[in-house]
């Protein structure tokens, strides 16, 4: 828990300026993707929504979005951002059922521990609708540690496609590597996924 409690301080002492270097990127190539492999009008969880830009997105393009995030005071910032109630949810405690066509975990579930990273893998599972749709994004890399004062679980296309073979109810639909587009990261690159439920 100290890795979870030392990433959740960061976000919480660096909320305003974290959000406002995030929330104007312009994300819509990799959304548009996500969207299009869901029902329209579609019910989304953002998992960790921060500045609550994907949301805004999904809301825009016809889906009833829940938002969540693990920092108090993400959560006031995006939820008076959105006009709309922003859930305080750690990954770990969320425990919905057959919930939604799709959840959206970008740079999120990155900060957390492989092993806890498994565990809501599946809650991710059973919050899901029938065939429903994940993205996620992780840091490329075989990095785990603290970094910057956050805890992060990097991945590659082979340590990704071990990770996954634990959690068979999921079939990968798309992977590929992009650079992240914040003007001061251009080095950095990111590991995207999009998952579908094969039941």
């Amino acid at each position: 828990m100290t890795e979870v409690n030392e990433t959740l301080a960061y976000y919480e002492n660096n909320c305003r300026a974290f959000a406002e270097n995030t929330g104007t990127l312009d994300f819509s190539s990799i959304q548009d993707q996500f969207l299009a492999l869901l029902p329209e009008g579609g019910t989304v969880l953002d998992f960790g929504c921060g500045s609550g830009r994907d949301s805004r997105y999904f809301i825009d393009h016809g889906c009833t979005v829940t938002a969540t995030d693990g920092c108090g005071e993400m959560c006031r910032y995006a939820s008076a951002s959105l006009g709309i109630p922003v859930k305080k949810l750690l990954f770990t405690e969320l425990n919905d059922e057959n919930q939604y066509d799709g959840i959206w975990a970008c740079a999120s579930i990155l900060h957390l521990e492989q092993s806890a990273l498994h565990d809501v893998f599946e809650k991710m599972i059973t919050a899901l609708k029938s065939r429903g749709i994940i993205y996620t994004s992780f840091k490329y890399g075989d990095f785990h540690g603290i970094r910057n004062g956050r805890y992060f679980t990097d991945f590659t296309e082979t340590s990704i496609a071990d990770f996954l073979k634990i959690h068979k109810d999921l079939r990968t639909e798309q992977m590929w590597i992009t650079e992240d587009i914040r003007p001061d990261h251009g080095q950095e690159k990111w590991l995207n996924l999009l998952l579908q439920l094969t039941y």
